[in-house]
């Protein structure tokens, strides 16, 4: 675990210095309860940049073939990483991801799935399983919006809005369409974000 800050640190130093990162919204981040980070997706670089952003440690889930790499896979444990099988549903992936953020620990997703390199574009189709892991654990989603793209001394900006309380947004749905509801919510939150900052730029 005390690789964790180390590699923050060192990592944090590389974005200030390579991309001249900018962190928005760090105060949004709730203290002493589990979480679901929803961010839009434009590069493998992005679960480092979520993570780096903020004081508490993300958990999240990274895709097996990963942990058949003998270095990688041990690093990536050691970050609280864990593997899903993608294309499937993944059951036990789903039951680790409820088991951290029940245990008031944070959990980074990027519900579109797959990278979408728009950069500040459109955040495109969100998939349901961030919205379901909230509505199950009944813990609040933060939204987040990374601006790019990754270039080489170009400015690259993550900002982290206020947390959405998920249940109440689907109070008074049916139950087959909250989880759906949901998951349009999340989207909608990350495009808000990104268009915010469309309008500063």
């Amino acid at each position: 675990m005390h690789l964790y800050p180390f590699f923050r640190s060192l990592f944090r130093g590389i974005f200030a210095s390579v991309y001249r990162w900018r962190v928005i919204g760090r105060e949004n981040i709730p203290d002493g309860e589990g979480i679901v980070l929803c961010a839009n997706h434009i590069s493998n670089w992005d679960p480092v940049l979520l993570g780096c952003g903020i004081e508490r440690q993300v958990h999240f889930m990274a895709k097996q073939e990963l942990f058949k790499v003998p270095v990688l896979s041990w690093l990536i444990r050691n970050f609280g990483a864990f593997p899903v099988k993608r294309g499937a549903g993944d059951r036990q992936a789903i039951r680790k991801s409820l088991e951290v953020v029940n245990q008031g620990k944070v959990l980074g997703i990027f519900p579109e799935g797959r990278r979408n390199r728009a950069g500040a574009g459109d955040v495109g189709k969100v998939l349901p399983g961030a919205a379901m892991i909230a509505l199950k654990a009944g813990v609040r989603v933060v939204p987040v919006a990374i601006i790019g793209p990754y270039r080489l001394f170009r400015p690259i900006t993550i900002i982290y809005g206020k947390p959405i309380d998920i249940v109440a947004e689907v109070a008074g749905k049916e139950s087959g369409e909250r989880t759906q509801y949901a998951a349009e919510v999340i989207r909608r939150e990350i495009q808000a974000l990104m268009d915010i900052h469309k309008k500063r730029a």
